[in-house]
């Protein structure tokens, strides 16, 4: 395959995980029955519930599970290793099966130690194969993506149906797509709203933990909760060191950097922040207007060429250690240079779609102006239209299919500030031009 997909298929080719478990028609992961199962060393477990105690002055056995989101009977199994191994002290009862511990001084000097070695406290991590396997298995599971659904989405931008189709495509076969053309016709919309064409919901961790190193996943600007339950169907706790949430949407542009496509790595935190396009797994990674970041766009493309060809990335620990994370979310890219100008064909190859995306007609003009009034709460004569368009020509503007919109909104700043009823008026519509254009007179060439 020499592209990224995310296309569904049911049944899944394979079985389901064995962490998993079926919640009505969707799965979810399954709180381990021991630290042994758990997936992570119980060794590095206790060490986070170490660290955690480092913390405060004293803690209960149900204080530190519910901050490290692990069962009752895993952070008593920790405790009672800790407690053994003369790192806490019990202090007594708290409650029905809940004690209260604190840190000892051969604690304190072993969790000075750990923070020296990763500075992570929260909730527990996952293993990277389970993190794998888990999003594999979700997105053979997706809904599918069709018409019906692609149409609704991008019903707010005005088409040529070659180019709904061509989008669509890209939606419903999760498949990259690149978009590129003149700027202000709504190829940033369209990135936007063909995330909205997509449903389903996933569950994601925390975090992931490749020995005593953490790498966090979630991240709330990104990862919006879905309704989460607490029980499985067979009666099984759900494993709280993951969340469910709505598949991700996350867009970058001339801020990127080449760094920000690996680990990235803060000293005083001690772990490190997974890169965005590994955030926005099983979801849609939108890089809007290439060619305005700091690096040159082939420099920038040519780190995705590996990952697009093999649906996986390679990222790199300050130590050297090269792992190796699943690069599974629907790429967007767009951009106002020529592909075939500007762009290397080794990448291009790679893309599943290539849209262009032009000037609009000016009957798609017209569509536009009219759709966008009527979503307003105002109406526009086809006279006024007439005269916008001739307005064009005579200036020799092209038409782009954001200015519709940005017209008529500059209408409604007008009405606001004069107190005068919404209307889209000869007046207010030259007046908006002249705050939109600028107020000198540009003659056609």
């Amino acid at each position: 395959m020499d592209d990224n997909t995310t296309g569904t298929q049911s049944p899944p080719p394979f079985p389901i995980p064995s962490h998993l478990q079926w919640q009505g028609t969707d799965v979810a992961p399954t709180a381990p029955m021991s630290a042994e199962s758990s997936g992570i060393d119980p060794e590095i477990l206790a060490d986070l519930v170490l660290k955690l105690a480092y913390r405060m002055p004293s803690f209960t056995s149900a204080k530190a599970a519910h901050e490290l989101c692990l069962s009752s009977a895993i952070t008593g199994e920790l405790l009672g290793h800790l407690k053994k191994d003369k790192l806490v002290e019990n202090l007594g009862a708290a409650g029905p099966l809940d004690y209260r511990y604190g840190i000892t001084e051969a604690g304190r000097e072993r969790a000075r130690r750990l923070f020296e070695i990763c500075g992570y406290v929260g909730p527990a991590p996952v293993s990277l194969d389970a993190y794998t396997q888990t999003l594999e298995y979700q997105l053979a599971r997706l809904p599918e993506v069709g018409p019906e659904e692609v149409t609704e989405a991008i019903s707010p931008l005005v088409l040529p149906e070659d180019a709904v189709q061509i989008a669509g495509l890209a939606g419903s076969s999760g498949r990259s797509l690149f978009m590129y053309g003149p700027p202000g016709n709504g190829k940033t919309t369209l990135g936007h709203l063909l995330h909205n064409a997509t449903g389903g919901t996933l569950w994601i961790p925390y975090c992931i933990g490749i020995e005593n190193t953490v790498i966090r996943i979630f991240d709330p600007r990104f990862h919006h909760h879905a309704p989460t339950p607490v029980l499985t169907e067979e009666g099984h706790h759900i494993d709280r060191r993951w969340v469910q949430v709505d598949r991700p949407f996350i867009v970058v542009g001339g801020e990127l950097t080449m760094e920000a496509l690996d680990l990235g790595y803060e000293p005083e935190l001690g772990y490190y922040e997974a890169p965005l396009h590994l955030k926005a797994n099983g979801g849609t990674f939108l890089l809007d207007d290439l060619g305005c970041q700091r690096m040159a766009p082939q420099d920038l493309l040519s780190r995705w060429i590996f990952p697009l060809e093999n649906r996986v990335d390679c990222l790199t620990l300050k130590t050297g250690q090269k792992l190796q994370v699943p690069f599974r979310q629907h790429l967007v890219v767009s951009t106002n240079l020529d592909p075939d100008t500007m762009l290397s064909p080794a990448f291009m190859r790679r893309m599943g779609y290539r849209l262009y995306v032009g000037d609009p007609s000016p009957e798609a003009y017209r569509e536009a102006m009219h759709r966008y009034a009527e979503k307003s709460g105002l109406e526009i004569s086809e006279e006024l239209v007439d005269a916008l368009l001739r307005r064009y020509q005579t200036e020799g503007r092209p038409l782009r299919g954001c200015e519709p919109r940005d017209l008529i909104e500059r209408v409604l700043d007008i009405c606001r500030f004069t107190r005068q009823p919404r209307a889209i008026s000869a007046a207010n519509l030259d007046l908006a031009w002249k705050g939109y254009f600028g107020n000198g007179m540009r003659q056609a060439a």
